[in-house]
């Protein structure tokens, strides 16, 4: 069944790409040059790349002070703030890589997943912009480009596995393709950064000195590298479950007993704060290259200012999709926004089937 299932989906996705090559992308003189455009959430992004992954151009505007002080995303804010940073991130892009628009093969830009008042204001841009440069657009899978990364920065054959953690999302897949992914297990409750903006807001980490300009996972990692690993015994969650998927719901339970019971203890309560995105955390990287060094396996991890939203990895995203004839559509084709939005063919009830026992590995992670 397995087999058999994977290969009818591969026929189906090879029917499914709707495909525009211009002749000038295969007479240009250049290197092909595409402009990468991100707002999936509360980032505006954009850069230009070439075809080897040369970042030859990058703006960002952050929106995380703003979010921090009204106290987490509020949608209608963040489109607004995209709407008010759009042109002038693109522009600052286009002008510190010295290429004019007219130079660009084609326009990459995030279309889901995300927030969809947020997506919108990314796409609306796009599809003026194209339409009046005449040039190709390619749609992008927010997940798709995170996990095409790693390519731009060494070469990286597929297939390999691809593990996903940021403030919303959180999943493992197989790549073995630009756009061609099985995947294994993902969250079934909230993603980590969820649970770990929802635990320093519980903590109200705000108020502390050092975190007062943190989203929550960079304030507990701070904090945490002082701490003793060993005060409270939390359980792992899903530990006897043989699939690839993630809860962190329940882990976050127990931490809130833990405070509650801390709390009454001391005679004393918390208040409410921030939320915010993950940024690259450090410790889930070492517990990651313990068990990758126990495993025999090769961990791959992109350097942090390329783990967080930004134009470059939607750039490469396109880059890739550009070499290979994928996604790639003419400049007056409708397209929709979708806040949300599977990567690739779900084999998670064959991993379940499978039940795969895999052996325990003790972990000593340095600090």
């Amino acid at each position: 069944m397995f087999p058999t299932r994977v290969k009818c989906l591969q026929r189906l996705l090879q029917l499914k790409h709707t495909c525009w090559c211009p002749t000038s992308l295969g007479k240009a003189p250049y290197s092909r040059l595409v402009l990468g455009i991100e707002t999936s959430c509360d980032d505006t992004g954009a850069a230009v790349l070439d075809e080897t992954g040369a970042i030859l151009g990058e703006s960002l505007h952050s929106q995380k002070e703003v979010h921090l002080r009204t106290g987490g995303i509020i949608p209608t804010v963040a489109q607004q703030l995209h709407r008010e940073s759009i042109e002038r991130v693109v522009q600052e892009a286009l002008e510190r890589s010295g290429v004019d628009p007219s130079r660009l093969s084609a326009v990459a830009t995030t279309v889901r997943p995300g927030l969809g008042l947020s997506l919108a204001v990314g796409l609306e841009f796009s599809r003026r912009f194209v339409r009046r440069h005449n040039k190709p657009f390619i749609p992008i899978h927010h997940m798709e480009a995170h996990a095409l990364t790693v390519r731009m920065l060494r070469p990286v054959a597929f297939p390999f596995l691809v593990l996903l953690v940021s403030g919303g999302h959180s999943l493992l897949a197989v790549a073995r393709g630009v756009d061609d992914f099985l995947l294994l297990g993902h969250a079934l409750d909230e993603a980590p950064g969820d649970t770990l903006d929802k635990v320093a807001r519980r903590l109200s980490l705000i108020n502390h000195p050092q975190c007062s300009s943190m989203s929550g996972g960079q304030a507990i990692e701070l904090l945490a590298k002082d701490g003793d690993r060993t005060r409270f015994p939390f359980r792992t969650p899903m530990g006897k479950t043989y699939d690839c998927c993630f809860s962190f719901a329940g882990l976050r339970s127990q931490i809130n007993r833990t405070i509650m019971k801390s709390e009454a203890e001391e005679g004393m309560r918390t208040s409410k704060v921030l939320s915010g995105g993950v940024a690259s955390n450090q410790y889930i990287r070492k517990a990651l290259a313990t068990i990758t060094d126990a495993t025999a396996l090769s961990l791959l991890c992109p350097p942090a200012k390329f783990c967080t939203d930004n134009g470059v990895m939607i750039a490469w995203n396109g880059v890739e999709r550009l070499r290979e004839g994928k996604g790639i559509l003419p400049p007056d084709v409708d397209v929709s926004y979708e806040p949300k939005a599977q990567l690739g063919v779900d084999m998670m009830a064959e991993v379940k089937a499978a039940a795969i026992r895999t052996p325990s590995v003790r972990m000593k992670i340095p600090r």
